[in-house]
């Protein structure tokens, strides 16, 4: 049973058995992120993220997608635009870092760049057979965000400049084998599962809390990486690289295919 709590067109909010699940809702476009809908999925966690709402928080996505990242049909056509852009990201990884509760990513399908890098700072990550990480930035003259600077690295080591550098397209096998995914459930199956985990993990009379500002890694260093990735999106922002390689996309769109 569910029980719906709020939502928007593209973002809906359904409470399962004590858990928040925020399910990313415009499938017709890979549940692709708009400004807008960033803004509302750091609002909400972060109402739902104290402890006292739910035990913990599922995000996924509705569809075949987990979410194609950035909606690349709405891109920044002026400064102020393009800051607003990378914080409405990075508030996304600081309000699920700064919960204290579980949040757990079930990543039903493709996850693309500023998608995939908000599951980075979940606390586990549940996959399918159908979910595909894919970090195209590296060859659009687009940067990487979400502190996934420090997150990549920290996850899955040597593999971080291979996923960045070389965007390849990594299935959900090798996921798990690289620890970007910590489980491979059946389709059916993953939000069951993402549930079971956070009743596993929040024990009534627990530290749970205590334990995940223990070993999340620590909001200093976050916001540090935040402030480099910044830098350098800037400079490829009055470079000219991100317009000219938004355009690319739309010539190709490798996304999608």
């Amino acid at each position: 049973m569910s029980s719906p709590t709020s939502g928007t067109d593209r973002l809906t909010v359904d409470i399962m058995r004590g858990v928040a699940v925020l399910t990313l809702d415009r499938p017709e476009k890979l549940n692709a992120l708009d400004v807008t809908t960033r803004l509302r999925l750091a609002a909400l966690v972060r109402e739902l993220g104290t402890g006292e709402p739910v035990r913990g928080i599922v995000l996924t996505g509705k569809g075949r997608a987990f979410s194609a990242g950035e909606d690349l049909s709405a891109v920044p056509a002026t400064d102020e635009q393009f800051k607003q852009a990378f914080e409405s990201f990075h508030d996304i990884t600081r309000a699920i870092l700064e919960t204290r509760v579980p949040v757990i990513a079930a990543v039903n399908g493709l996850a693309v760049g500023g998608a995939s890098e908000i599951t980075l700072c979940c606390d586990a990550r549940i996959g399918t057979p159908a979910t595909e990480y894919y970090q195209p930035e590296n060859s659009r003259g687009i940067t990487i965000s979400n502190a996934s600077s420090l997150l990549i690295g920290r996850l899955v080591r040597n593999h971080a400049m291979r996923m960045v550098l070389g965007s390849p397209r990594i299935g959900a096998d090798e996921a798990l084998r690289i620890g970007l995914l910590d489980e491979l459930v059946e389709p059916d199956q993953l939000i069951d599962r993402a549930i079971e985990t956070v009743h596993a993990w929040t024990p009534e009379g627990g530290t749970t809390a205590v334990h995940l500002a223990l070993l999340r890694p620590r909001l200093e260093e976050i916001e540090d990486a935040f402030a480099r990735e910044d830098v350098a999106a800037w400079e490829s922002w009055k470079s000219g690289l991100l317009t000219a390689g938004v355009a690319g996309f739309w010539t190709t769109k490798e996304t999608t295919s």
